[in-house]
């Protein structure tokens, strides 16, 4: 049995940047376990698995797997997905036309917007599939046990660390320096004591710093999902720019924010996150980005 499948680089316009996805375009068939079996095997921080939809009206259902564990949602794997069945034209057989794609989820339906410059698909916008959740505040000394981080030089006046979702749950903490973002080093053993996989997925610095074209730069650890450090994670991003509008006093408002990721690990990754506030409330988060195809190739199983 063979299976095609695509890599693309996401969130990025140049190859060998931004963050690697493998799609498997056609998967219908495949076991959860051969699906896990084969994410492993690519050992990027996601691959997708791309089935038909349930419901007709919706583009596909898409499955999301780190070398470890399936998750419900995540962004950059959204964003690659929509690229790559955009640029193909077509998914199972249906044609794929207009501006919008609409995929199945774990955590709910994710609507994506494509991006074209001359006509031709260079990227896509998702709307996140859940409002803004916030959960529990976690010690900056936690924090530091992660990270490596000092605790004193986590900031705090803005917030402190706090678990948020926008389908995903990560532990959000902002940083005081770029400098310091810069040092951070995660512990797994840390993770497996203070952040199980059922507490949060991962660990999400960031920081304010004007560089590279970017306003705020970012860094994100998931050891204990075989992801020691995400080039860009845009399920972290999108709920990101939820909690920085959640924490502006106006009641309504849109706030648009350029965020860098991987950077410090040599896979500079460029995400455009938004967010629209209502009467005090988020109301919907956006990420998006460019993307670059890269390889494609048959798995036979």
């Amino acid at each position: 049995m063979k299976r095609d499948f695509v890599t693309v680089d996401v969130f990025t316009d140049r190859r060998f940047g931004g963050n690697p996805l493998a799609v498997v375009t056609r998967a219908e068939g495949l076991t959860t376990a051969e699906m896990q079996s084969i994410a492993a095997e690519f050992n990027l921080a996601e691959t997708t698995f791309v089935l038909p939809p349930r419901n007709p009206a919706h583009t596909a259902e898409v499955r999301i797997f780190t070398p470890k564990a399936e998750l419900p949602f995540a962004g950059h794997p959204n964003v690659g997905t929509a690229f790559v069945l955009a640029r193909a034209g077509e998914s199972y057989g249906r044609k794929i036309a207009g501006e919008r794609l609409v995929f199945e989820e774990q955590a709910g339906l994710v609507p994506l917007d494509l991006d074209r410059q001359g006509g031709e698909v260079v990227g896509a916008r998702l709307a996140a599939p859940q409002k803004l959740a916030l959960g529990e505040e976690v010690s900056p000394e936690v924090v530091a046990a992660l990270s490596g981080v000092a605790a004193d030089q986590i900031e705090t006046r803005n917030h402190r660390p706090v678990i948020a979702s926008c389908g995903i749950r990560l532990l959000f903490a902002e940083l005081k320096t770029r400098e310091v973002l810069a040092k951070a080093l995660y512990n797994a053993e840390a993770f497996t004591r203070h952040l199980p996989v059922d507490r949060a997925t991962g660990l999400h610095l960031y920081v304010p710093a004007a560089e590279h074209g970017v306003e705020i730069q970012s860094r994100m650890f998931a050891p204990l999902f075989g992801v020691p450090e995400d080039p860009a994670t845009g399920g972290a991003n999108v709920a990101l720019i939820g909690l920085l509008a959640k924490l502006r006093p106006e009641a309504d408002l849109t706030l648009a924010k350029t965020i860098g990721q991987g950077f410090d690990m040599g896979r500079p990754s460029i995400l455009k996150a938004s967010a629209e506030k209502k009467a005090g409330e988020v109301a919907a988060t956006y990420i998006g980005g460019r993307c670059v195809p890269m390889l494609r190739g048959t798995i036979d199983l």
